[in-house]
């Protein structure tokens, strides 16, 4: 057995007389002699049936693995974890969930550099799979690619998951009987795929396709598709052209392209978790990437998509109308995108796109650039003596571009829930949730369960909700998160009082606590920490480790 450099990795682990034990224990797993010549990939897949999102992703990695080994290669299977953020929204379980992107990035990594795997074919199909896979292919910088597992097709009625949270609203306010309820809960959610709309999930593997590192189309697919199982095996061939012509993960992970990625969420109006994701991700490629760079890019970037949850259509039409390569083609002739960027398919962003055909006449899911739903960003960075270090707002202008209150606070997502749910929110509160950020929470959870009671019980435009935790991509209305300095690190969202004057204005992009400077230094002062909720396990180590969401939310800068 010879050693090259497209086993740059495994000939270390089953080359030579003293790998003999390493090279027995692989014929039980299925080794012929002749692969021990071969590159090893090995295939990361997030399969679980704890969730619809990855029910079916081991077939989908078999779908991959067959593509490495049709090209010359040896595929591996091996698992990560993954978490169901739809069913733990609203309970104490979903502190684990950002928790989780750390996790799987942990686990892929240490699994292909114990074995030797000279290349990766990662496949997430779950909000945080997806970033966390990208995480570990940034760290590993081995030849590697990202596949998602598709999107879900519509339940009844076109609904989603997130017709299932609005219903709870509904229901509180008398619009939605028990029968009503029910039925949207038994019809919603049809099978295997993630959620419907331009929610976490649609939307990072959107910006994973265009930052290079899915190939095209790959985001645009259902998860039970012929197209999607095309899509895995294509990829499985595509990390052994990547194996062979040693382009890594960090020739692709640029600053340009990540500036593609950002473009592109803007463009179909994306979640806020697009921004922590991709601040981590960049984080870990050694890309310095702030803030301000969605502002910078926002202010000549349009929202195109008139997608789910603040437009009407799902990603399934999309997908129908040819997904969103037509878009980059459009945003890259309009000198939105850089063309040079290097993808996983070999070749630039420009050449993958130079024969993808415009949308069809009369289709109105996607508009053209000189009739677009909002003329900059829907993902607005606000500063102010409430957020010194920023804050992160989804703002479509449907909402309005200003709201003044007075502030409610409450102390986690259950008693604000409670309180939409029983009547205590009125009209004109500026709802406050805070100790639920990286550290507070520990995980920093998405508050779904509270913006969804608030549109259900028809308050979209009649209440504001401001957290240092996140929002679902499913999450609308005039909601702001991710407020940092946290509350729990002493930030001064933590001495916020109930009946505080409270302004958040889109434009200007502030966010004001309308108190004297004095009155706020002096609560400040006073401002104790409390005490960690948790002391021992993931959680406890997540709060010690756990950087600013302003950063990412990553566990490892040092």
């Amino acid at each position: 057995m010879a050693n090259d450099n497209k086993r740059k990795y495994s000939s270390l682990i089953v080359d030579g007389v003293e790998h003999a034990p390493s090279r027995a224990m692989l014929h039980a797993v299925g080794f012929e002699d002749a692969d021990f010549n071969k590159p090893q990939v090995g295939i990361a897949s997030t399969w679980s049936m704890v969730t619809p999102c990855n029910m079916h992703i081991n077939r989908l990695a078999e779908d991959a693995g067959q593509g490495v080994d049709e090209a010359g290669g040896k595929s591996i299977i091996f698992n990560t974890i993954t978490v169901s953020d739809g069913i733990s929204m609203g309970t104490p379980g979903m502190r684990y969930s950002l928790v989780s992107r750390e996790v799987i990035a942990d686990s892929i990594e240490t699994v292909t550099g114990a074995q030797g795997f000279d290349g990766v074919v990662a496949i997430g199909g779950c909000d945080k799979n997806m970033p966390g896979c990208m995480i570990a292919l940034a760290r590993l910088n081995r030849p590697g690619i990202f596949v998602y597992g598709g999107t879900i097709k519509p339940g009844a009625r076109r609904r989603d998951i997130v017709s299932v949270f609005e219903a709870v609203g509904g229901y509180a306010a008398g619009k939605v009987t028990d029968e009503e309820l029910h039925e949207v809960e038994q019809t919603a959610i049809p099978g295997p795929g993630s959620c419907g709309g331009m929610y976490t999930a649609n939307t990072m593997a959107s910006a994973i396709e265009a930052l290079g590192m899915s190939l095209p189309n790959s985001s645009a697919q259902e998860a039970v598709s012929d197209a999607k199982k095309n899509d895995c095996h294509r990829a499985g061939e595509a990390v052994m052209n990547l194996i062979e012509k040693d382009i890594k993960p960090l020739d692709i992970m640029t600053r340009e392209a990540f500036e593609n990625a950002i473009t592109v969420v803007i463009a179909l109006g994306g979640s806020t978790n697009a921004v922590l994701h991709l601040l981590g991700m960049a984080h870990t490629a050694g890309i310095k990437l702030e803030l301000d760079d969605f502002t910078r890019i926002g202010a000549r970037v349009p929202v195109l998509a008139d997608v789910k949850p603040s437009g009407k259509y799902l990603m399934s039409e999309l997908i129908e109308i040819g997904g969103i390569q037509p878009l980059m083609k459009t945003l890259l002739d309009a000198g939105l995108l850089h063309g040079d960027c290097m993808t996983v398919t070999g070749k630039t962003m420009a050449e993958n796109l130079a024969d993808v055909a415009p949308y069809a006449e009369g289709q109105d899911i996607v508009r053209p650039l000189d009739d677009p739903i909002k003329k900059d960003s829907h993902l607005v960075i606000l500063y102010g003596n409430l957020a010194p270090t920023g804050a992160v707002a989804k703002i479509s202008g449907k909402e309005g571009l200003s709201f003044t209150g007075n502030a409610r606070v409450f102390e986690s997502e259950e008693e604000a829930l409670h309180a939409i749910l029983d009547g205590t929110v009125v009209k004109h509160d500026v709802i406050v949730i805070r100790h639920e950020g990286p550290v507070g929470g520990p995980g920093m959870r998405e508050m779904l369960s509270p913006t969804g009671a608030i549109m259900g019980k028809g308050m979209g435009k009649d209440v504001a909700l401001i957290t240092d935790g996140r929002f679902s991509g499913g999450s609308h209305g005039f909601v702001v998160g991710h407020v940092t300095p946290e509350a729990a690190v002493g930030g001064p969202i933590a001495v916020v009082e109930t009946g505080d004057g409270i302004t958040i204005d889109a434009e200007k992009r502030e966010i004001s606590l309308n108190i004297p400077q004095e009155e706020l230094e002096k609560r400040l002062a006073e401002w104790k920490a409390p005490a960690p909720k948790e002391t021992r396990g993931i959680l406890a180590k997540y709060a010690k480790l756990v950087s600013s969401a302003s950063e990412g939310a990553v566990t490892d800068k040092f």
